[in-house]
């Protein structure tokens, strides 16, 4: 009989992002040889930082705030002092302004929020406290490859409202619209029409961390976090090759485990004849979400902003009312544009300095559009600045555009722009890619998935990788 090669690593990851960088840590932190295999010239997938505008600016491609960076059950265990990552919380972690000139705001405490909110203070203070003070329990959960856990209080009291749809629970719960204004805002970040079931978890999320851990940003960028993550690597004995832009499964070294930080779409394409038909007809149907437009701006001076809130945030949401929040989304998902679409805003050098020339500023923003869509949002996207900070146009020294197209081609797990890796609904949550256990596995022995396309989803947590490797690593026929 031929004897089988001897393989030259343990493992094989492809995609030197968050999560398959996670992927190789978890790996190589188990005694297992590891190479990571990126296909563009430097590391970083949706946490990269360049010079994008003028001289002097540094702009986070993608990923800009971090909540997970500090929620993350793997993240946490990474020694980022030592790796030179430094996080920066800004004074606010969110603001909300409404069309009176006031903001309502997100605060580290609960009680703070309660105080900016008004009259629903109490309500905000009953629903978050108690989830926020949870966070340790239930992040193993929400964060993890299945619903499941043994700290059933705490995940009821986050399932049942983390249920409803963004367009029900805070009506039911709020009374005035700084409230439910907030938490629209929190809940737009699913991208999920608010009709959906389960819409309402997303807004729950970003709340709980918001008091839990904060929304900080990554001194220096987004850059540092992966840069540190590949320090770590190969302090660990792994090994990183960029500009290698894998076509096929063949070609990749031979080793034990493959681990990949692609999508469906790419999966597919790699394994060629390698996946049975029937598996490979219901990949096929893996569903793709809204993409986004988004542009970086360097700025003269901070944004002229009415409401002194905003200038203090870290990230700010403008959208206006929950019912404008919810009639944006749900037109983004039908496929249509809308003219005051809901903005998310990132203020980073508000409170890093690094980041731009001595008083000049950047700014990061982006508007959900329907999947694929390649109009020009700049004007709908300044419009709704100016709409809450009269004379922003008047501090645009530069900007640098990016379409679902542009976006694709930066990242190529970016399908038709949806930086979440698919559609992150109640039927494909969970069950992303396919309904299968574990979800990280495929039919190709050794062969797994590890990117966002594999629960829990979208975010810069580095828990796909992961879980991911924690499954390869426990199939004990590939270590025999």
């Amino acid at each position: 009989m031929p004897q089988t090669p001897t393989p030259i690593y343990d493992a094989v990851v492809v995609g030197a992002g968050p999560n398959g960088l996670a992927a190789a840590i978890t790996l190589a932190r188990a005694g297992r040889s590891v190479l990571v295999i990126e296909a563009k010239g430097t590391i970083g997938g949706g946490a990269r930082t360049a010079a994008l505008t003028l001289p002097g600016f540094r702009h986070d491609i993608c990923s800009a705030i971090h909540p997970l960076g500090l929620g993350s059950p793997f993240l946490r265990t990474l020694p980022w002092e030592r790796l030179g990552v430094a996080w920066i919380q800004p004074d606010l972690p969110l603001a909300h302004p409404l069309d009176d000139g006031t903001a309502v705001a997100l605060h580290r405490s609960t009680a703070a929020t309660a105080d900016s909110i008004g009259r629903d203070g109490g309500a905000w203070r009953a629903l978050l406290a108690p989830l926020a003070a949870d966070w340790e329990k239930l992040a193993p959960t929400l964060l993890g490859p299945h619903p499941l856990s043994p700290h059933l209080i705490a995940l009821a009291r986050f399932g049942v409202p983390g249920l409803l749809p963004a367009n029900v629970l805070p009506r039911l719960i709020f009374r005035e619209e700084r409230a439910r204004a907030l938490f629209g805002g929190l809940a737009a970040h699913s991208f999920l029409d608010f009709g959906q079931p389960f819409s309402s978890a997303f807004g729950l999320v970003l709340g709980i961390l918001g008091h839990a851990v904060g929304w900080p940003v990554a001194k220096g960028g987004s850059q540092t976090i992966v840069d540190g993550m590949a320090q770590y690597l190969r302090e660990l004995g792994g090994d990183i090759v960029c500009g290698w832009e894998v076509q096929s499964l063949n070609e990749l070294p031979q080793s034990r485990a493959v681990l990949l930080d692609v999508t469906p779409r790419q999966f597919l394409r790699l394994a060629g004849d390698r996946l049975p038909s029937g598996y490979r007809r219901r990949l096929e149907g893996y569903r793709y979400g809204p993409g986004v437009f988004k542009i970086d701006y360097a700025l003269n001076e901070p944004v002229p902003w009415r409401a002194a809130e905003c200038r203090r945030a870290g990230t700010v949401h403008v959208g206006g009312t929950l019912a404008e929040i919810t009639a944006s989304e749900q037109a983004t998902n039908r496929g249509q544009l809308t003219e005051r679409p809901y903005v998310l805003v990132a203020q980073q050098s508000l409170f890093d300095e690094s980041r731009m020339p001595v008083g000049q500023q950047t700014l990061w923003a982006y508007c959900h559009v329907p999947h694929g869509c390649t109009a020009d949002r700049t004007e709908a996207i300044e419009q709704q600045i100016e709409r809450f900070a009269p004379g922003f146009r008047e501090t645009i020294l530069a900007r640098s555009v990016r379409n679902t197209q542009t976006l694709h081609a930066y990242n190529p797990n970016y399908i038709g722009g949806d930086i979440n890796g698919g559609i992150q609904d109640i039927r494909q949550l969970w069950s992303r890619p396919l309904l299968r256990w574990p979800p990280y596995s495929t039919p190709i022995p050794g062969v797994f998935l590890c990117s966002s396309s594999t629960p829990p989803g979208g975010g810069v947590h580095g828990m796909c990788g992961y879980h991911a490797a924690r499954a390869a690593l426990s199939d004990s026929a590939l270590w025999r």
